[in-house]
């Protein structure tokens, strides 16, 4: 049975629509998050044989999500994925019941226990030799000049690959800070260090494109908004020929940006407002890098240890 025989695919889609509109979720979001419901909708559709229905999903039952989950697990997926997919269908089945005007009563379902990561944050120096072998892979220089410079403001300013790409001309001429619109569109004004506002403004000059106030800052090859894979297949290239972790990527260095905050003194409250965290207990796990650092230093220094 394909996807369209199946009417709650529409409400999938009226889903989709009310997180971008109403709870201005990422695009990348949307489409993990819609991607769930109708791999639950295709499921139900073989596990009972006949179209799924929105009357269908508000009559969900917790055996019904366990053996959706146990069959997602059964596909290789792990832990951490499992308990996104649980979470994105718990919205979409509480969607579900709102648009037929009943109450959210979405089935009881214990997700995966999770052990709480802790992002690697890259040497100062490992960061910048990553931007500097990006740079020097470039075929003209004015894509070096922007490589490096989009590489500078995830590491020098806290910068999500989203939120480089995002900017546009409108922050031209630079200043001292930069207005930065981040998740769910919330806009927080981070500083810019000399080197970093000094790398952008070598790339505009460089750039064959003209840049207006709506035009994206950072232009792929063809003169269009540069695009995120492109970042990420650059500095995986990088990584291998530095023999870096396979955990050097892009975030990362917006990992390292806050580990280094925190490690010189900054406290909790300002790198929240620095990184666009939502809650401080986004901004604790940073914590967490200090100490795993506290600890490699002490593991290979102390004769006891």
């Amino acid at each position: 049975m394909t996807p369209d025989a199946h009417p709650a695919t529409a409400l999938a889609g009226e889903w989709a629509a009310y997180l971008g509109r109403d709870r201005r979720r990422s695009p990348h979001t949307i489409r993990a998050y819609v991607a769930a419901a109708h791999r639950l909708i295709a499921f139900l559709g073989r596990h009972r044989g006949e179209a799924v229905t929105g009357a269908t999903l508000r009559a969900l039952d917790a055996p019904d999500l366990r053996a959706f989950l146990a069959h997602r697990r059964n596909e290789g997926l792990a832990n951490r994925s499992t308990a996104r997919e649980l979470s994105a269908l718990r919205g979409f089945l509480a969607f579900a019941a709102e648009r037929a005007g009943e109450q959210a009563a979405v089935p009881r379902v214990k997700g995966p226990k999770l052990k709480p990561g802790v992002p690697r944050p890259v040497a100062p120096d490992e960061a910048v030799a990553l931007a500097e072998d990006v740079a020097a892979q470039a075929e003209e220089p004015w894509i070096a000049a922007r490589d490096w410079a989009v590489l500078l403001l995830l590491y020098g300013a806290g910068l999500r690959v989203g939120e480089a790409l995002g900017l546009t001309g409108a922050v031209l001429p630079l200043g001292e800070t930069l207005s930065v619109t981040g998740k769910r569109e919330k806009t927080r004004i981070v500083p810019l260090l000399d080197k970093v506002r000094e790398a952008i403004e070598d790339y505009v000059k460089l750039c064959p494109y003209a840049i207006g106030r709506d035009d994206p800052l950072f232009r792929g090859a063809r003169g269009g908004a540069l695009g995120s894979d492109i970042v990420r297949r650059a500095v995986r290239g990088a990584r291998a020929r530095l023999g870096l972790s396979g955990k050097t990527t892009p975030h990362a260095l917006r990992h390292s940006f806050a580990t280094h905050l925190l490690a010189r003194g900054a406290d909790l409250r300002s790198l929240q407002e620095l990184l666009g965290h939502a809650s401080l207990s986004s901004t604790q796990i940073y914590t967490s890098v200090d100490a795993a650092h506290l600890l490699d230093v002490y593991r290979n220094s102390h004769p006891r240890a």
